[in-house]
């Protein structure tokens, strides 16, 4: 008795061949619970038909079908008409009732800051002259994709933390899901070109303006975002090549990748492997550019004569360091964490932190950190008061 897998009718299909080869019984399921779909196929009868029947109760017979075309057709329709009427529940901090209220307030908070901070940057670098450099080119275009990043995951958040219908249509979890990935892989490559502006600017500073022209900076950034689209691009089609059923929980307050794989009625492992393999090559390229730019800059530093230019030259670096130390961080420790249920908790504090309140800390180190940056607020500040006093 042989058993094989055939793959190409979206179905799980499995023959099972007798010794002597002269039939075939083709059986399989197209979901769990779901309709069962016998194939009966005789050599010595040019014949080939297959039984439909709901869980073993009322049949419907078709024979002399000559190909397997209407099995595949019939799979199609029904895998369709399952995924149509699918909707996820996001149970996010469910579980922790009495919490509703404060995580709400925190949340609101940090997703006000996250606004004002990343929008005001914009402003800022767009407003001083003195701005409009290729750093602050890359710290605009990376207060953008924090904002955005942070306006895809929060506001649903803040709504289910209120509201006791927490679904989410199947369109919407995986528009969230596009969008969450686009910024990702986006601020991760955005990252490896600030550090490259940064080996630039401390390596070569005589050629800094001409190394660094703004075609180049266009093009790194125009990059960034291509490759974030086409990555989202490639994770959705793979995920949508999964069917789901009926109403599933997710066990998080985000739609990614692991929580909707998680709940579909088809093996995700194709998925998994293909979002696997995407995220540590983004993972691994992008740290190698961090880190073969820093230690190019550290080489350098420690060659200067004086302490003031090494101390200098360190600052500059200094709150680019800190934001790449914060999100690498948090992805490598969600890389290391199991996607188990007594680690669950852990996930979702862990994106917490990367989908939220990462996006609020950039604004902040850059700012506080860069004298330019806070001239030109104080500037503001003092021209918005005299305005008022006058």
């Amino acid at each position: 008795m042989a058993i094989v897998t055939v793959l190409a009718l979206n179905i799980n299909l499995v023959a099972i061949l007798s010794q002597s080869h002269t039939a075939a019984n083709i059986w399989g399921t197209d979901g769990p619970g779901k309709r069962e779909v016998f194939l009966i196929w005789s050599e010595s009868h040019t014949e080939m038909g297959f039984l439909l029947g709901h869980q073993g109760k009322g049949s419907v017979c078709l024979q002399n079908i000559s190909s397997l075309r209407v099995l595949l057709n019939s799979s199609t329709r029904i895998k369709q008409n399952q995924t149509v009427g699918v909707s996820f529940i996001l149970l996010g901090f469910s579980e922790y009732p009495d919490l509703q209220g404060p995580l709400f307030l925190v949340f609101l908070t940090i997703y006000t800051i996250t606004v004002l901070g990343n929008l005001g940057m914009i402003f800022i670098i767009r407003l001083n002259p003195k701005l409009h450099t290729p750093m602050y080119f890359f710290l605009s275009h990376l207060s953008f994709v924090d904002f955005f990043y942070s306006s895809v995951i929060t506001p649903k958040l803040l709504e289910n933390l209120i509201v006791e219908d927490r679904s989410i249509s199947f369109a919407g979890c995986v528009s969230q899901f596009f969008f969450l990935c686009t910024c990702a892989v986006t601020e991760t490559f955005m990252l490896a070109a600030m550090a490259y502006d940064r080996f630039v600017a401390v390596c070569n500073p005589l050629l800094y303006t001409v190394a660094m022209s703004p075609k180049l900076c266009s093009l790194l950034v125009a990059a960034s975002y291509s490759w974030g689209l086409v990555c989202s691009f490639i994770f959705v089609y793979f995920l949508l090549t999964l069917y789901f059923c009926g109403t599933k929980f997710i066990n998080n307050f985000v739609c990614e990748h692991s929580a909707i794989a998680a709940v579909s009625c088809s093996d995700p492992s194709l998925s998994h492997i293909i979002l696997l393999s995407f995220a540590t090559f983004n993972e691994i390229s992008s740290l190698v550019i961090i880190f073969t730019s820093y230690v190019f800059i550290f080489v350098t530093v420690m060659r200067m004569p004086s302490s003031g230019g090494r101390y200098k030259a360190f600052s500059t670096c200094a709150s680019h360091l800190t934001a790449i130390t914060i999100f690498h961080g948090t992805i490598l420790f969600l890389y290391c964490v199991p996607t188990t249920k007594s680690s669950w908790l852990m996930v979702k504090i862990a994106s917490v932190f990367y989908t939220v309140v990462i996006p609020m800390l950039n604004p902040l180190i850059y700012s506080l950190r860069n004298k330019d940056v806070k001239e030109t607020v104080r500037k503001l500040i003092t021209a918005q008061l005299r305005g008022y006093t006058s």
